[in-house]
């Protein structure tokens, strides 16, 4: 007889069954993608010669890191571009950000985002009052809603026409907005009607969560300029921090010298022995991806058939990793982030509370039990506390982990009568 592990009750056995059940036609769709990125991540491991003496790290000013460098041109080669800068100076997804927008930006320049507000954290490095902003730089920012959840081409083409618009900004994934996530066709349409009335003008895509979902990235369809964080889909959940930066030589370069110094760039800056994550987690990544999808879409069916509203819907294509929850209450976002809480294999004893996040404007309840802090590549959930209490699913390193998560998470809302 199979041992119940995790006691879930009857019902969402039941439940967890008959979702997959009628999942499984499209899981072989995000199986070809995987398919397709693995051999390209493969394929440029091959072409760089990637050996284990790469592995080996470098400390103090870690000048010529072999392991690095080989992994900036492995990055740009699978993104298409002329540059790549990995670095595990990189915080976050933010930093990264932010070093390839003050790279690219000089005082007087104006910064136009065509996909709405960028991200609450990335929202204080552009408009914030803070120190060392934007803003207070004298970079100029404007923005053109959505329209109708979709990029809205006539205005886009209209503002990025304008002669003090030296940088055209799209944000793949929706952050804590209600939108829909841009796929690569998307992003390349845009590109085409920037480009022209603005041919000199650079494009750059905040691609944090969007990796390896589809087999092209945004800078193999127009965009100069990407970044994202390897705590999420290209450290493949074995990279301990880090981001990086694909794009254009000069505009990289440029980059380096944010996060570095003027002069230095990306000559400095020591591994201390972590290359191997690196490379070993870029090598997962397509596959680790492919599962964090699979949670994804199995969450949405689950939260869909107990009544809740979700987006995407399951059967919708998936450009991004997040999948969100409308609960319209504090109490049942609540109940959920602790069932994702208990189905983590660290810290499953926890009771997640909400808190004043740095860089939020609202207090953030996060579940995250991982095995490196805040990794959303792990199954995670997070939501700010406010209306309309929409909760940020995403992650999975396993989708038979991620699943087991999201039937605790649905047992939590049952039993506490949130469901009908």
């Amino acid at each position: 007889m199979r041992q119940n592990f995790l006691g879930l009750s009857d019902r969402v056995i039941e439940l967890g069954q008959k979702a997959e059940a009628e999942l499984t036609p499209y899981f072989s769709r995000i199986d070809q993608i995987a398919d397709y990125n693995t051999q390209k991540v493969l394929a440029s491991f091959r072409n760089h010669r990637v050996s284990d003496t790469m592995f080996a790290g470098t400390t103090g000013y870690g000048y010529d890191d072999h392991g690095r460098d080989t992994l900036d041109a492995i990055y740009a080669e699978l993104f298409g571009t002329e540059a790549g800068l990995v670095r595990l100076g990189f915080v976050n997804g933010t930093h990264a950000l932010s070093c390839a927008l003050f790279g690219a930006l000089i005082p007087g320049d104006v910064m136009l985002s065509v996909t709405g507000a960028p991200y609450d954290t990335l929202l204080n490095t552009v408009t914030g009052d803070c120190p060392g902003s934007m803003k207070q730089y004298g970079i100029g920012y404007r923005q053109v809603e959505l329209k109708d959840g979709k990029l809205d081409l006539q205005e886009i083409e209209a503002e990025a026409a304008k002669p003090d618009v030296k940088m055209v900004f799209l944000q793949r994934s929706r952050g804590y907005a209600v939108r829909q996530t841009l796929s690569c066709a998307e992003i390349e349409e845009a590109c085409a009607v920037v480009r022209k009335v603005n041919p000199t003008v650079v494009i750059m895509v905040d691609n944090c969560y969007g990796e390896f979902t589809e087999e092209q990235e945004p800078t193999e369809v127009g965009a100069d300029l990407c970044a994202g964080s390897l705590i999420k889909n290209p450290g493949g959940g074995l990279a301990p921090t880090g981001g990086y930066i694909v794009g254009k030589k000069e505009l990289v370069e440029r980059a380096s010298y944010r996060l570095t110094a003027p002069g230095i760039g990306g000559e400095c800056g020591c591994t201390m022995g972590q290359n191997r994550l690196l490379y070993q987690g870029l090598f997962l990544a397509p596959h680790v991806t492919a599962q964090a999808i699979k949670t994804a879409i199995f969450c949405a069916k689950v939260m869909q058939m107990l009544g809740f509203v979700v987006d995407p819907l399951p059967e919708t294509p998936r450009y991004d990793i997040i999948q969100t929850i409308s609960f319209g209450a504090p109490d049942p976002l609540r109940k959920f982030c602790e069932g994702i809480q208990a189905g983590a294999p660290v810290d499953s004893f926890v009771t997640p509370e909400p808190w004043a996040m740095p860089g939020y404007e609202d207090p953030v309840i996060m579940a995250a039990g991982a095995f490196v802090q805040g990794a959303s590549i792990e199954l995670s959930a997070d939501a700010p506390m406010r209306e309309p209490y929409v909760c940020y699913m995403q992650g999975g390193l396993t989708y038979s982990s991620g699943k087991a998560g999201i039937l605790l998470a649905a047992e939590r809302l049952i039993h506490s009568g949130y469901c009908k």
